[in-house]
């Protein structure tokens, strides 16, 4: 019986010294830990930190008791955040939803809406539809541009309006080379910047101006309104003949050249790129060298006024077309370049 007895103690013994061993080892780690707790900052746990305490949470049922350096609500709150990570990832994958709308789609609609400040969405969405841009009338609305007040035009595309409908006229004198002068009548479209009539005298009547104005505008060709300055030699006879031609006079006011811009610039531009240039001996000399430079300003010469683009509009001509020659204008002053085939 002695014999039974002894090993069974020593056995009994030994399972209580290595039970006592574990528990006091586990309390020495939370010690420790409570003191890390305790003198350090908030711990950094890693993704795989997390994932372990949720895998717990759902496995075991005494997880709580083991939780030192996180609370529970911050284990459930893990929990919670990637439940709704994976629906998340879940429904992208799968592509559900609405496709969404692309950026130049958008842009278009913005774009189209303050342009047309008067459009609403289903106008807009008409328009879309002709282009073979298949959306709903919804997806207009939502991206339209928002006027902050009721939309009203601007006054660029006010004036574009009334451009086929206006022109100016104006007086400008050129020297001779025998100490002459000359005058030099214009007569301009404000529509694409168009040099519609010129001619030179050296003594400028109203019966002369007159008479330009019947070669400036034949067969009903003439505009509703014409700008001019307050210069008398549009004495009674110039007005006879608007008046006949149905054009209404719209008077500057006196020392004003500013609100004449158009024709102005265009004195300006014919001075400083042709007359300053060159010698003037006699009408015909000066006729001349204005037909060659209003031939070049017509075809040719690119206008910040018109997008860079000349009165008479100029083709865009690709690379493939040929190879890139010069082609002199006004005598060499200036230079058409154009592609040609080799």
């Amino acid at each position: 019986m002695l014999n039974i007895l002894i090993p069974l103690f020593s056995a009994l013994r030994a399972a209580f010294r290595s039970c006592l061993a574990l528990q006091t080892e586990i309390l020495a780690l939370r010690q420790q830990i409570i003191v890390l707790k305790r003198s350090t900052h908030r711990p950094k746990l890693q993704f795989w930190d997390r994932f372990l305490w949720i895998w717990l949470l759902r496995l075991w049922p005494q997880w709580r008791s083991a939780r030192v350096i996180v609370k529970p609500e911050t284990v459930i709150a893990w929990h919670r955040k990637g439940f709704r990570l994976f629906w998340t990832w879940k429904c992208q994958h799968g592509k559900s939803g609405r496709p969404g709308i692309p950026k130049d789609v958008r842009e278009l609609i913005r774009t189209m809406s303050k342009n047309n400040a008067t459009w609403g969405a289903p106008r807009i969405h008409g328009e879309l539809l002709k282009l073979g841009i298949s959306i709903s009338q919804a997806t207009v609305a939502k991206y339209m541009h928002r006027h902050p007040k009721p939309p009203s035009q601007t006054w660029r595309a006010f004036l574009q309006k009334h451009a086929k409908q206006l022109a100016s006229i104006d007086f400008f004198t050129v020297p001779t080379i025998s100490f002459r002068v000359l005058y030099v009548f214009l007569v301009l479209s404000h529509e694409r910047r168009r040099v519609i009539h010129f001619n030179v005298t050296s003594h400028p009547t109203a019966e002369w101006t007159s008479q330009q104005l019947l070669h400036a505008f034949p067969y009903d060709s003439a505009p509703q309104y014409i700008i001019r300055d307050r210069d008398c030699i549009y004495g009674e006879v110039v007005q006879r003949q608007l008046e006949e031609l149905a054009i209404q006079q719209v008077l500057t006011a006196p020392r004003s050249p500013r609100q004449t811009p158009y024709v102005e610039r265009l004195i300006g531009s014919i001075r400083r790129e042709c007359l300053d240039h060159i010698l003037t001996i006699n009408e015909a000399s000066l006729r001349a060298n204005l037909r060659s430079y209003f031939s070049y300003y017509h075809d040719s010469r690119c206008h910040l006024g018109l997008d860079k683009d000349s009165p008479k509009p100029r083709e865009i001509q690709p690379p493939h077309i040929g190879r890139i020659v010069e082609i002199p204008k006004v005598g060499g002053l200036h230079h058409r370049y154009e592609r040609r085939a080799a």
